[in-house]
């Protein structure tokens, strides 16, 4: 759940180099909004597909979010790790199969709350994106990183290189958009969410001198949380909602999938999904994108679900383009 208002915040090269902190040159804020090659959008109101359904992550906390490394067909997520401390940092991150069994865990010590990570294939080794360099007194990343994915293993924030991408934002969360070679960051400033759009090539490298595209978050649904986001092509998605507990109830849902056209500067599709209704507890978690091609798009978009201590993930997904 990411809901700064009401928290009222709460107060390099891209591989593992353990003991090595790297900060890029940080980019002015961009002051306009600059275009990208136009490319199709998913349909909000399209059928919906369920992926899996009441899956447990390697820890029984919500899952916070997720991310695909299309080309090894590999599934990650992620949830702040129990018994730590709601501002630690601390998160874990479960490596699923496609009908959600766990395959592997890596823990990450004081990164963030991870609202939303990425996954990049480069040969047969997954790299993930995440906030990291958590400031606890929002539990949120002050910086991005990127490593390997290494089973087993545990990181802390001192063991990443890390870049904070503009000098005066806060609040990081990284989108990767593997098709067209992007990284999508998210951060706070006084005025509200943004959103830069960098060469994924470039971003690896720890160049943020090259803003593609800029723009700052348009105003959601008032009183309901931001739940994640994604980037594809010349579009950003986000994704809102509310947990509710106990019984299902068809009138409490309140989760809503949105579409931003970054070249036209504004939100062109909204819809209020009902997916997953019947789940108990439901609660709007992580967005991602999975595909290649047009063909084999798919706009994945997730629910927790289940009773504390031990909830479960669910994921569905879009697969029409207009």
């Amino acid at each position: 759940m990411d809901n700064l208002s009401r928290r009222g915040l709460l107060t390099g090269a891209g591989a593992l180099l353990a003991g090595s902190v790297g900060t890029s040159t940080a980019t002015a804020r961009p002051v306009r909004t600059l275009a990208l090659p136009a490319t199709k959008r998913f349909k909000m109101s399209a059928t919906t597909n369920e992926f899996f359904r009441s899956q447990p992550l390697h820890d029984a906390t919500v899952m916070q979010s997720f991310a695909f490394d299309t080309p090894n067909d590999r599934l990650f997520a992620a949830q702040v790790r129990p018994g730590t401390g709601t501002n630690s940092g601390d998160l874990t991150v479960t490596r699923l199969d496609y009908a959600g069994n766990e395959l592997g865990y890596m823990f990450l010590t004081g990164f963030g709350h991870a609202v939303s990570i990425g996954a990049e294939g480069s040969g047969t080794t997954t790299y993930l994106w995440t906030e990291t360099d958590v400031d606890t007194a929002n539990g949120r990343g002050r910086q991005i990183c990127r490593f390997p994915w290494r089973n087993g293993t545990t990181l802390t924030a001192a063991s990443v290189t890390k870049w904070k991408p503009v000098a005066n934002g806060s609040v990081f969360t990284p989108a990767v958009d593997q098709r067209y070679g992007r990284l999508g960051v998210r951060y706070f400033l006084p005025d509200g969410m943004h959103i830069n759009v960098y060469s994924l090539a470039a971003a690896r490298a720890g160049d943020f001198s090259t803003v593609l595209a800029s723009f700052k978050q348009p105003a959601l649904t008032s009183g309901v949380s931001f739940q994640g986001w994604a980037l594809y092509g010349s579009y950003v998605y986000f994704w809102e909602g509310n947990a509710y507990p106990g019984s299902p109830n068809q009138d409490d849902v309140t989760s809503k999938l949105w579409c931003y056209d970054i070249n036209a500067g504004q939100l062109v599709d909204s819809f209020r999904t009902l997916a997953g209704w019947s789940l108990t507890y439901r609660e709007a978690e992580g967005m991602a994108v999975y595909g290649s091609t047009d063909a084999t798009a798919r706009l994945y978009f997730g629910f927790a679900s289940g009773v504390a201590g031990d909830r479960r993930a669910n994921l569905f997904y879009r697969n029409t383009l207009v």
